[in-house]
């Protein structure tokens, strides 16, 4: 089955506001892309042995590989150009056009700003903020986001509504959107967003920076560290990195 969707006018205005509020921010020429760390090789095999210079063959081994490997490059969000002052005065004009009392200040915080956008339930938050990814990226180049949902259900749910859309904003934009749901146990899967220069985005739900406790440091009843979560903690399977210092390399867009 095929769904046909309707643009409404108010939808616009509420994709067009985000929009609005980096007005004047220049859309980089090419995309932002930066050295992409592949994190730290594991040795075909381990070797205790030295050499008749006292040095490890082990490390030998894995300088060898590294000295092989080629330059891999991640592409980044480019940074918001715009200075707190420009930034408020276009939160400020947009909401005077919409009668809503003017911000003394920016919110910051969790980047250069954050944005509320109220909409009643039923008129389609979801498609507007998907459609808001999409024009970003149209306008000022922006490829990558992750979407927070506060369950499973929703988690599933937003997944479910970016494949149903995908025809939709094809058909509007010509690309489509690179989605996946984090997965603690499939952590590759960061490395690709990272590495990928289309529209990409991460659905993450919040206890995963709760509740995603480090396995490591939970097996052979040690009891386990609670406050080193698999986000946060350095991973053997995933180069000895923490996938949170791979995500933030990308300076993505948070929408919750």
């Amino acid at each position: 089955m095929k769904f046909s969707f309707k643009i409404q006018q108010y939808q616009t205005d509420a994709v067009n506001a985000v929009v609005d509020v980096f007005k004047g921010q220049v859309r980089p020429a090419q995309d932002t892309s930066y050295f992409f760390d592949p994190g730290r090789l594991v040795p075909v095999k381990t070797k205790k042995a030295k050499n008749s210079n006292g040095y490890n063959l082990f490390q030998q081994e894995l300088d060898e590989q590294e000295a092989k490997q080629d330059i891999i490059l991640g592409y980044a969000n480019a940074p918001i150009k715009l200075d707190k002052v420009q930034l408020l005065e276009n939160i400020k004009l947009i909401q005077g056009n919409n009668n809503i009392t003017p911000s003394k200040e920016l919110i910051e915080g969790q980047g250069k700003c954050s944005l509320d956008i109220e909409m009643e339930t039923g008129t389609g938050k979801t498609y507007v903020y998907i459609k808001t990814m999409f024009e970003l990226n149209k306008q000022y180049g922006w490829n990558k986001f992750i979407i927070i949902v506060p369950s499973v259900a929703i988690r599933e749910g937003v997944k479910k509504s970016l494949e149903t859309m995908e025809e939709h904003f094809m058909s509007q934009y010509g690309k489509k959107a690179r989605y996946f749901i984090y997965d603690s146990k499939n952590l590759t899967k960061i490395d690709d967003f990272a590495k990928s220069n289309e529209i990409n985005v991460m659905i993450i739900n919040n206890q995963a920076f709760a509740k995603s406790l480090n396995e490591e440091k939970n097996k052979e009843g040690r009891g386990g560290d609670k406050g080193a979560l698999i986000i946060y903690s350095e991973r053997d399977e995933f180069g000895s990195r923490k996938p949170i210092d791979v995500i933030a390399k990308t300076n993505p867009i948070l929408i919750l």
